[in-house]
């Protein structure tokens, strides 16, 4: 009979371990929910992206962007100056966040603050930092929740 309990007693620790565990893993999950890779339009099939959201220290919510494989603007045709980082919320006209620079290794990485609510993000290609529409194609884009 004490061996039985014994055993039993064994098997609930193991089970509360497992359930620890899992429920670890899955908030674990969580914290990364914000996660999202973005998708490269067909003109530029190598590129690759991800989009992260995180909220700072004073509760702001940060966008993080790195790419990948992004070619220099001037290297797409038509051949353009810059990238631009664009947000556009449910119902509302595009905002242009700023420049994405793309370094010699054909990597670049963006940082700002951005509203607290779902929005596209999308990356173009422009002649101009500071243009107040976005142009054809989005190259890269994704969704993002807060």
């Amino acid at each position: 009979m004490m061996q039985m309990k014994m055993m039993q007693l064994k098997k609930m620790n193991w089970m509360t371990a497992l359930c620890a565990c899992l429920t670890l893993f899955a908030l674990g999950g969580l914290a990364h929910a914000s996660d999202v890779r973005l998708t490269a339009d067909a003109s530029i099939p190598a590129a690759a992206g991800k989009a992260h959201l995180s909220k700072d220290k004073n509760g702001n919510l940060k966008l993080k962007i790195e790419v990948f494989h992004l070619a220099k603007p001037g290297a797409l045709t038509p051949a353009r100056q810059t990238y631009v980082v664009w947000t556009q919320a449910r119902d509302k006209a595009p905002e242009n966040r700023g420049q994405l620079r793309v370094d010699s290794k054909l990597q670049g990485h963006f940082e700002e603050t951005v509203p607290n609510e779902d929005f596209e993000v999308f990356v173009t290609a422009e002649d101009n930092p500071k243009v107040d529409t976005p142009s054809e194609p989005k190259l890269l884009k994704g969704n993002l929740q807060p």
